[in-house]
């Protein structure tokens, strides 16, 4: 059981004190049970940085969607909102669930950090029983960053894995972002790769006005420059775009891969397969082209999960379908540095397996895992 100090009351009371102070403003401030849990569960070099990886780590246990994206916002988590005054971050989150403030204050967000502190003596909990296997602690395996090294044609090549939000990648030159046919953004309030994205690539002043939207706007100048603007794409094109505010973080292109077919009459889509291998394959040929246009050139390109979010398709297949490209391309003599962003951690397990028949120091006719 947890400790008396994590019981939900506590937690919440404490999680109130960090929505109306925000992420920069917690130095000095009494925070004893998140500090408790943070410091078995999310060790840091600072007080303020383990709370901030335990709040992480809780709101990714949430259900994707409108409540993990109020619960980001609230809380300061999301890209660039971190500074935001309490009352900015309310009005987003609110946003999120098309209520007022007011609304949101007395019903949405009581709810939303209930969630939290849940979810934060559910993993204080778990790691005095010994973790979910008995091992202690209940981090993923490796870390939420970690090196794959599997074959490709005749040589070894190294795979980086990244567990977190796509948002949160830090010096990776490209990231390709699953698109619609009609290159139609989410709103930046959603809860997809795309929309988050958007939002992170977004500028907004202190009060968290949107000043500049620039993903939204170069996509729309590639559809009319073009002639596609209004109408689908076949899937497999891919629209390149700059990366606005995240360059900041040293990511400085954005590579929209068109795979979800929008399906008539309903807020679903479908992905083959055979369209992600296919875009997947023309993003590294775009890599290549753009390759000598910046300095210092393109090298890294990270790869999410494509056609696995609404457009259904379970991880496997979509890491199945994405590799093959990138093993095409690799065995061909490409030296690109690759990574993948995944959001759990069945999600990076289906990255893992999608390669094993192929580590090195294996039969190459072994089929790894079960994935």
């Amino acid at each position: 059981m947890a400790p008396p100090s994590l019981d939900p009351a506590s937690v919440l009371m404490e999680l109130q004190a960090v929505r109306r102070a925000g992420l920069l403003r917690l130095r000095g401030r009494e925070l004893p049970a998140l500090e408790s849990a943070a410091a078995a569960l999310a060790p840091a070099r600072t007080r303020e940085g383990a709370v901030e990886a335990l709040l992480r780590r809780a709101v990714e246990r949430l259900d994707a969607g409108t409540l993990r994206t109020a619960a980001e916002y609230t809380l300061g988590l999301s890209q660039g909102t971190r500074d935001w005054p309490a009352s900015s971050r309310r009005a987003r989150a609110a946003e999120v669930y098309r209520v007022s403030e007011e609304r949101f204050r007395k019903h949405h967000e009581v709810m939303v950090l209930e969630q939290v502190a849940e979810h934060i003596v559910e993993l204080a909990d778990t790691e005095s029983d010994g973790g979910p296997d008995g091992s202690g602690g209940t981090g993923p395996p490796g870390g939420t960053h970690r090196s794959v090294d599997v074959l490709a044609g005749d040589r070894t090549v190294r795979l980086t894995l990244h567990v977190h939000p796509v948002d949160l990648l830090r010096d990776v030159d490209v990231v390709v972002a699953p698109a619609n046919t009609y290159f139609a953004l989410p709103e930046p309030f959603k809860s997809s790769v795309s929309a988050s994205l958007r939002r992170a690539a977004s500028v907004r002043g202190v009060t968290g006005d949107l000043l500049d939207d620039p993903v939204h706007d170069e996509l729309r100048a590639w559809t009319e420059r073009h002639a596609t603007a209004g109408r689908p794409v076949l899937p497999g094109t891919v629209a390149p775009t700059g990366s606005g505010a995240l360059a900041a973080s040293g990511v400085r292109r954005l590579y929209h891969a068109a795979v979800a077919v929008p399906r008539a009459g309903t807020n679903d889509y479908d992905v083959l397969p055979a369209d992600i291998t296919r875009v997947t394959s023309r993003a590294l040929a775009l890599l290549a082209e753009e390759h000598d246009r910046y300095s210092p050139p393109l090298r890294s390109v990270c790869f999410t999960l494509l056609g696995s979010g609404r457009g259904g398709l379970p991880y496997r297949v979509s890491a199945a379908a994405v590799w093959s490209a990138v093993e095409a391309e690799l065995a061909r003599g490409a030296h690109w540095d690759v990574h993948f962003a995944v959001r759990t951690e069945a999600a990076a397990r289906a990255v893992e397996d999608v390669p094993a028949r192929t580590r090195p120091g294996r039969d190459r006719s072994a089929t790894g895992r079960s994935a």
